[in-house]
């Protein structure tokens, strides 16, 4: 007979950090998403979830989709891209194209990340466009959306332009820039760029608006967004001592608020909480029972090293489960997966690892299985005469 069996135990000798529900970072944004990117560790979500307009923030789509294109050879960062009148009519942030410019990808690329152009996206758009057309690329952006799990964003444009139906989340938001960081390191570092002069033709618009660069504070992304409709938002990123934390926050009511909002959660991600290693690969976590095997009992041990996010003002212990059906029946091979152990720290998401056989367990020979079946009997027999 197996059973399923739930281990509750106070990991106290694996590990003495409790999260303290008081360290929550109270933010003034509409919605907000904060993720230890190292870890995978959410810090805060506040209507992470509700689909709102991104702004300029949607332009990261449309890069991500022109980077796609480039590495697949689709397009080559030296290509010359016509402008079209529906590129040249945009107003706001441009690079003040033109119908005369054929203009270089790269400088194209640039214009949207440090300069925020949204002729340029429009250009960029046309140009991978299934259809030819803006709306034709919009949708092919919700597609792909779609397909990296971005479930709350629907694209009407390239470039965030206020527009119905236009909507990304704030956790999709902070899922297409860790995409964006690992897909694209040749590309990345261009969104740390400060200053971009196209043409020497916009010198009212040559500065990243990213209020974190230069800061001091590990910052090198990704992108700002304002419009009446969303208020000001940035989508961020920041790397300190080997650990980078992503963050996507919308709704502030100005760019004082949105700097000192973006400057506070940098601060705050990685002054409060620290990585921490609580178990070790080959450390015994607890014992299992074996049926009909050459031993009682295996030792359970995690496949790997397992390192977690905690606040640094943490007190007490984390609570830990086993969790596997058992008894084990036998032979069993040294690292076989038998078991998971689940990690919650209070108010923080919780963590889960396999864990294996510390050593191989052998059938148990005639005898030995003999006498097994003899004390379950028994043991059946004091539990319930009347059964036999």
């Amino acid at each position: 007979m197996t059973i399923f069996i739930r281990l509750t135990i106070l990991a106290t000798a694996l590990m003495s950090f409790l999260a303290n529900a008081g360290y929550a970072f109270e933010t003034r944004a509409k919605a907000a998403f904060v993720v230890d990117q190292t870890t995978g560790t959410i810090l805060l979500s506040k209507n992470a979830d509700e689909a709102l307009p991104p702004a300029s923030m949607s332009k990261l789509m449309t890069l991500y989709m022109a980077f796609e294109a480039v590495r697949e050879g689709r397009l080559s960062m030296e290509d010359r891209l016509p402008v079209s009148r529906h590129a040249m009519s945009f107003g706001g942030s441009t690079m003040f194209l033109d119908t005369t410019d054929r203009v270089r990808v790269e400088d194209l690329i640039r214009g949207i990340v440090v300069l925020s152009g949204n002729d340029a996206c429009v250009v960029i758009a046309e140009a991978l466009s299934p259809t030819g057309t803006e709306s034709g690329f919009a949708r092919a952006m919700t597609r792909r959306a779609q397909q990296l799990g971005m479930t709350n964003s629907t694209f009407t444009n390239s470039s965030g332009w206020p527009a119905d139906g236009h909507r990304m989340s704030m956790r999709d938001l902070g899922l297409l820039a860790g995409r964006m960081i690992e897909d694209f390191p040749e590309f990345y570092p261009m969104f740390s760029e400060r200053r971009f002069e196209f043409d020497g033709r916009a010198p009212s618009n040559v500065l990243n608006r990213n209020p974190l660069l230069g800061l001091g504070i590990g910052a090198d992304g990704l992108k700002t967004g304002h419009t009446q409709e969303a208020g000001y938002g940035l989508v961020g990123s920041a790397r300190q001592n080997g650990r980078r934390v992503i963050f996507a926050f919308t709704g502030l009511d100005s760019a004082a608020a949105r700097a000192e909002e973006a400057e506070a959660i940098v601060n705050w991600s990685f002054r409060q909480f620290e990585q921490k290693t609580v178990l070790r690969e080959g450390q015994s976590v607890t014992e299992a029972d074996v049926w009909m095997g050459d031993a009682d009992q295996v030792k359970l041990v995690p496949e790997h090293d397992l390192e977690i996010l905690l606040p640094v003002h943490g007190e007490g212990t984390v609570k830990a489960e086993v969790i596997y059906t058992g008894p084990l029946e036998a032979p069993i091979n040294a690292g076989q997966t038998v078991a998971e152990m689940i990690i919650r720290p209070e108010g923080l998401p919780e963590h889960r690892v396999a864990l294996v056989a510390a050593k191989d367990v052998g059938r148990a020979g005639v005898m030995r299985r003999v006498g097994t079946v003899a004390r379950v009997l028994l043991l059946r027999l004091g539990a319930n005469p009347d059964a036999f």
